[in-house]
């Protein structure tokens, strides 16, 4: 088992750099899932002008909508793919891969303690205030 002193400085700002790394990731993270719920609530509206139109007579545009623009997903790669693909692929696929690595590199390095730069720093400021 690795003590605090038997991290180097490189390995401990190394480790750092993963877990901002690796927070950076679920931020972006968060803005998937953002940009996935604002899509379905875009598709919502457009589902209901249809209707709307249809209601006025405006069957063209009904059926522009319902035909050419609602059963689109969000990115044209390989066929269509939704909002809904785009975030399970980052979360079963990036992330989770950075995610591991992460938990892997801190195991080998400091025996799965996260947050040393923070430690060390809460330790300095708690010594300073003692004085």
């Amino acid at each position: 088992m690795h003590g605090s002193e038997d991290v180097t400085e490189e390995e401990r700002e190394a480790l750092h750099r993963i877990e901002l790394g690796v927070e950076w990731l679920r931020r972006a993270h968060g803005n998937l899932v953002a940009f996935h719920h604002n899509t379905g609530h875009a598709m919502d509206h457009l589902a209901e002008a249809e209707q709307l139109l249809r209601a006025t007579d405006r069957d063209s545009l009904a059926d522009e909508l319902r035909d050419e623009h609602l059963p689109l997903g969000v990115v044209r790669e390989n066929g269509e793919r939704w909002s809904y693909d785009l975030l399970e692929d980052f979360e079963s696929g990036f992330l989770a891969s950075v995610t591991g690595f992460e938990r892997a590199a801190r195991e080998e390095i400091a025996d799965g303690r996260r947050h040393l730069t923070e430690r060390g720093q809460e330790r300095e400021w708690k010594r300073r205030a003692r004085r």
